[in-house]
């Protein structure tokens, strides 16, 4: 059973999803962050894959791209990092990015690549529903790698039931119709969640973009199953005048905090 499954099934609520991108703040920091977010009690990780023109993306998630593509990071030297991580956690683990690098890789290489090393789902905004049903679907489920889709308010209910049959693993349900990190976006726009599980009630929903501070997740988490944070935690790792493991615990830790 993929770990994402897993995870759902032993809790249904309040589920912490951290994003950061892999090689920042410096290249070989990857596997270090996951392990203190693996001790600090999250629920699940993202993984960053470095582009170019991460376009659905603020500026704070595109300056930690920029880094990490200077520091050389990319697909080949992300799997060689993550080649030992199911030796270390045991939490679901996700690669979110762009289609063009996977592209120029090769689908089939990185649905392979992602098995081996214990990946357990894809997070790919610019692959349409239809590509990957007629193209992809097969690498992925051969793999047993979840392809997460996301959708938002803006997505018609003609579209949602086009792309909710083919969802798998959680809906990753974008909380506004800005880019990540902005402070603006209003949590009543989840109440588009209904029209979601009008469509497809057996599927955890789970909410991004927007999320700064342990008052709005759990805000978040009275709507959905949990809340997926990126910006504000980046922003985090950018204050390297603190060492990385009291970055990463004490974030969480106001995460956490009633």
């Amino acid at each position: 059973m993929n770990r994402i499954d897993q995870l759902f099934q032993k809790k249904s609520e309040n589920i912490m999803s951290v994003y950061f991108t892999a090689g920042y703040p410096q290249k070989d920091d990857t596997v270090e962050i996951i392990k203190k977010l693996d001790a600090a009690g999250v629920d699940m990780i993202e993984l960053g894959i470095p582009f170019s023109d991460p376009m659905a993306d603020g500026p704070v998630i595109q300056e930690s791209n920029k880094v990490s593509l200077k520091n050389g990071m990319n697909l080949s030297l992300l799997f060689e990092q993550l080649e030992n991580i199911r030796q270390i956690t045991d939490i679901p683990i996700l690669l979110m990015g762009y289609l063009n690098p996977v592209f120029y890789f090769g689908i089939e290489k990185f649905c392979k690549n992602c098995s081996k090393s214990g990946i357990d789902g894809v997070i790919l905004p610019d692959l349409p529903v239809e590509d990957y049903r007629i193209h992809y679907k097969a690498h992925f489920r051969e793999n047993n790698v979840y392809n997460i889709f996301l959708v938002a308010p803006t997505t018609a209910k003609q579209r949602l039931e086009q792309i909710l049959p083919e969802a798998e693993g959680f809906v990753y349900m974008v909380s506004s119709s800005s880019t990540t990190g902005n402070k603006n976006a209003r949590n009543s726009q989840l109440n588009y969640v209904q029209t979601i599980r009008e469509i497809r009630d057996d599927i955890p929903v789970m909410a991004g973009f927007g999320i700064n501070d342990g008052n709005m997740f759990r805000e978040v988490c009275q709507y959905v199953n949990g809340g997926i944070i990126g910006s504000a935690f980046i922003n985090k790792l950018m204050k390297s005048d603190e060492p990385l493991d009291t970055r990463v615990k004490s974030f969480i830790q106001s995460m956490n905090m009633v």
